[in-house]
């Protein structure tokens, strides 16, 4: 069977499953195979081929896709088996280093590796809302895009491994900061007995605005240079002390307001206050 209509998953939580679910809905041949084993038993009854074995799984298939808590979740499944010649795609999370120590602990067993990160939430996979980062091998990304491609949209960041993660970690980065800090204004609020819903529409418009600062920053970034006519370090910094008093005074958890007032006193500190407040990068990229 070509590798074109024939996947192996190998971990079958929420993401593992959406992407085997996909593939069956484009008529992929997919075997499964799980360490919790009642986990495939759904997937079985739609159509997906239970693998009895690890072993068994990466002989179903020239590709083998991973969906796993991290990378020492590989290790600990794939530690001991046959890999040469088997081509992995490990859409699990972990750190860019983590991604190289992988590729190379792949291709000493003879195995080749391309790193993803999925961008959506389970429930997404195999929608148009959906895109994928990944990096390793030109050809090997390639080859495989068409398959790939049922699951988002692929997005190829390079040969370097590490690069799909560096991505993948970057958005949740803005992501997972952007949440703490909706959670952290609407306690703010809650301390005067304002309700979430209450709160809701502003914050919504708040996020959705957000985005007209990135252009202008980017590019600030890039050069090199900040000017500080519209928002400078020391009028935003002066914001992010009172963001802190605020909290405060209202006993809640100082810890992120503490953070972003640390990164406004350190450009203060190295001279940066009349620049913009994008120079924060340059404190930013170094560390504390």
């Amino acid at each position: 069977m070509s590798p074109e209509t024939h996947v192996t998953v190998l971990g079958l939580g929420p993401m593992g499953q959406a992407m085997v679910r996909t593939f069956l809905a484009h008529g992929i041949h997919t075997t499964v195979w799980n360490r919790t084993a009642s986990r495939a038993e759904p997937l079985v009854a739609e159509g997906a081929h239970r693998a009895e074995s690890v072993e068994e799984a990466l002989s179903a298939s020239g590709l083998v896709i991973l969906s796993l808590t991290d990378y020492q979740a590989m290790y600990d499944i794939l530690d001991g088996a046959e890999l040469a010649g088997r081509m992995i795609v490990n859409l699990s999370s972990d750190t860019p280093h983590r991604s190289r120590e992988a590729a190379d602990w792949l291709a000493e067993r003879g195995a080749r590796l391309l790193v993803g990160g999925v961008m959506v939430p389970a429930p997404l996979v195999g929608t148009d809302a959906a895109y994928v980062f990944y990096s390793g091998p030109r050809d090997l990304f390639e080859t495989r895009e068409p398959v790939l491609r049922l699951l988002g949209k692929p997005d190829y960041r390079g040969t370097d491994p590490a690069l799909a993660q560096l991505f993948y970690q970057a958005q949740l980065d803005i992501f997972l900061t952007s949440l703490s800090a909706y959670l952290h204004a609407t306690a703010l609020l809650a301390s005067a007995g304002v309700t979430a819903e209450e709160f809701r529409p502003y914050a919504a418009d708040n996020f959705d605005t957000l985005s007209s600062y990135l252009a202008e920053a980017a590019q600030a970034i890039d050069r090199g240079h900040y000017p500080g006519d519209k928002a400078s370090v020391a009028m935003m910094g002066a914001t992010a002390d009172h963001i802190l008093g605020a909290s405060r005074d209202a006993g809640i958890d100082l810890a992120l307001p503490g953070a972003v007032k640390e990164h406004y006193d350190r450009a203060r500190a190295s001279g940066r206050a009349k620049e913009g407040w994008a120079s924060l990068f340059e404190v930013i990229k170094k560390s504390a």
